[in-house]
């Protein structure tokens, strides 16, 4: 099944690629690797804003981590023409905004690699990095980074 047709069925609709916010590219394919640059919590409404451990839950900040998902999905769909490129998700590295004694930074960026395995299936586990950081760009909740592997 393609990953389009997976999407449909998962009755998932991918935003547009968001612009750079600043001087920077949204992707850069080097041999095989296609690194994607951070994606901030965004969804139809908006920046998704919040620190985790005082203005929003795990639960919320989850998916907070899906939206950016969403959007890392969309720059791979933008530079590649073809989402069936992608051989497997190599790696995410995702920061959390949260207080200094929040620690479920791994439970929040599971949000991102839960529909990274829903939509690419094993192609979709990868190796992570899920780390608190004291603020993010904009005020929002999360922000993730990817590395694909693609043919």
């Amino acid at each position: 099944m393609s990953i389009t047709a997976r999407l449909s069925e998962l009755n998932i609709t991918l935003p547009a690629a968001p612009a750079p916010a600043a001087n920077y590219v949204p992707y850069v394919q080097s041999g095989n690797l296609l690194f994607v640059s951070g994606q901030i919590s965004a969804g139809a409404d908006g920046l998704i804003l919040g620190r985790l451990g005082d203005t929003m839950d795990v639960a919320a900040g989850a998916q907070a981590a899906r939206a950016c998902g969403l959007a890392l999905i969309a720059q791979a769909q933008a530079a590649l023409g073809d989402l069936d490129r992608i051989v497997r998700v190599v790696k995410l590295t995702g920061f959390v905004n949260s207080t200094p004694d929040f620690t479920d930074q791994p439970e929040v960026v599971n949000g991102c690699s839960d529909l990274m395995v829903e939509v690419f299936g094993d192609k979709g586990r990868h190796a992570r990095a899920a780390v608190s950081a004291p603020a993010l760009p904009r005020g929002v909740a999360v922000e993730i980074e990817a590395i694909f592997q693609v043919a």
